[in-house]
């Protein structure tokens, strides 16, 4: 009952500072500054600086903003353009059409971006438009957009497995090549929804496209051999142990750059943006660290982790059991918090249990965020229902409503992740170690 006490006093404490409207970051702060002052004789203010500069001084943590940038530099070529222009020609005789290119391109894009709302934006900006003018259902079009926009959070260089690798001590490398296939057979399922709802739904009548042949084909994929060379790049530069994931990151930059400037969407403005853009994005996941590595001491020093761990532990739970309740709060606090907030927030009390359950922790962090990523697309807090309303002027009701079968899709990729676990562990598990250790 203690520890159920001290969890209901924290959570109140945060609830209370979210609820005033104080940024995440400084949220933390407070709450953990309450309870070094409240279950501790230790200074508060010593101890706080003490844990921000060990937390923030991580080589590691060099290649958030690296991918960050990286992704902003994208975000403002005409990539998107060029990916459906490319795409389209191979997707128009699928079943499904055209909506495929909303998957298809989130995917790669979220291999350059890391980013859930930057690959939303991208793909979304030029696909929306032209769906509807070929008269695709607008729900399927919005539901498949908000689903795979997803995959920027799993596919790397995802920000939110950095952030999850740096707080418990995991190899980021590891934790990327654990997230490709994965992210892949993700969104292999979003395509076979699309594909069954274009043979059974009554809905689905959209324009025929112009038959193309394969060499219009091939010259039109012309638009995406310099992304694709920047994904093998990054990726296969980790995966064959050559760069770590700070490394690749800054390969990641230096392609962005001369992929920008060899489209002509280079010059002093496109960069002091995308600079900008980065550094505020960075400044405010650093905060949301810093608050929350201050929070898992000041928890630490209650004996709260172990005591809950314990607690679960006398419950007798069965390995998928502690699971299922995981999948449940996650989803629960993802109603009310972002991705990332989540993750940090939580991970002091459910590592304990995660290690005593004998849970493989570079698995575990799929798992995560695929429940994360159904995060985004649940209300009120989700983010991609916010960014779709702002490109398509809908009422919210009508973009949940349309992004259910995404969620239903994430569900079912949590049980294929349990009883297939060599999903994620597969590459990670054979990838060659460089001389950086993989970090």
């Amino acid at each position: 009952m203690e520890e159920i006490q001290l969890i209901a006093l924290f959570l109140f404490v945060l609830f209370l500072f979210l609820g005033t409207g104080v940024w995440v970051g400084l949220a933390l702060l407070g709450v953990a500054f309450f309870g070094i002052e409240m279950f501790t004789a230790r200074p508060a203010g010593d101890t706080m600086i003490t844990t921000i500069w060990s937390s923030s001084s991580s080589w590691t943590l060099t290649a958030l903003p690296l991918f960050i940038w990286m992704g902003e530099i994208l975000f403002r070529t005409r990539l998107s353009e060029d990916m459906f222009r490319g795409l389209s020609p191979w997707m128009a005789r699928l079943p499904g059409g055209l909506v495929h290119t909303n998957i298809v391109g989130c995917t790669i894009f979220a291999a350059v971006s890391g980013s859930s709302a930057a690959t939303l934006t991208t793909v979304g900006k030029m696909s929306i438009p032209e769906l509807r003018k070929r008269n695709y259902p607008e729900t399927l079009v919005i539901g498949t957009l908000a689903g795979a926009a997803t995959l920027g959070l799993m596919i790397p260089p995802s920000l939110t497995l950095i952030v999850y690798g740096v707080t418990i001590n995991e190899s980021i490398t590891k934790l990327f090549m654990a997230g490709i296939l994965p992210g892949l057979f993700l969104a292999f399922l979003f395509m076979g929804y699309v594909a069954l709802y274009s043979k059974f739904s009554s809905k689905f009548a959209p324009a025929d496209e112009p038959k193309l042949t394969f060499a219009e084909k091939v010259r039109n994929s012309r638009f995406l051999i310099p992304v694709l060379v920047l994904i093998a790049v990054v990726i296969g530069s980790m995966y064959m142990g050559v760069a770590t994931a700070t490394e690749a990151a800054a390969f990641g930059v230096v392609g962005s750059l001369i992929l920008a400037a060899s489209q002509k969407s280079l010059n002093w403005e496109t960069f002091s943006q995308s600079l900008m853009g980065a550094t505020r994005t960075s400044a405010m996941i650093a905060l949301i660290l810093a608050g929350a590595s201050f929070l898992s001491l000041s928890m630490g020093f209650t004996g709260l982790p172990r005591g809950l761990a314990d607690l679960i532990a006398s419950l007798d739970l069965s390995r998928f059991e502690l699971l299922m309740v995981l999948l449940v709060f996650y989803i629960i606090l993802g109603c009310f918090l972002d991705g990332i907030s989540s993750v940090v927030l939580t991970m002091a009390v459910v590592e304990p249990m995660i290690r005593q359950a004998g849970i493989d922790l570079i698995w575990f962090g799929i798992f995560i965020v695929v429940v994360v990523e159904m995060a985004q697309i649940t209300p009120p807090i989700g983010f991609n229902l916010f960014v779709l309303q702002g490109m398509t002027h809908h009422e919210m009701n009508f973009i949940a409503k349309a992004a259910i079968p995404m969620f239903l899709i994430m569900v079912v990729m949590v049980f294929v992740l349990i009883f297939v676990p060599d999903l994620a562990t597969y590459l990670p598990d054979n990838m060659r170690q460089g001389p950086g250790g993989g970090v």
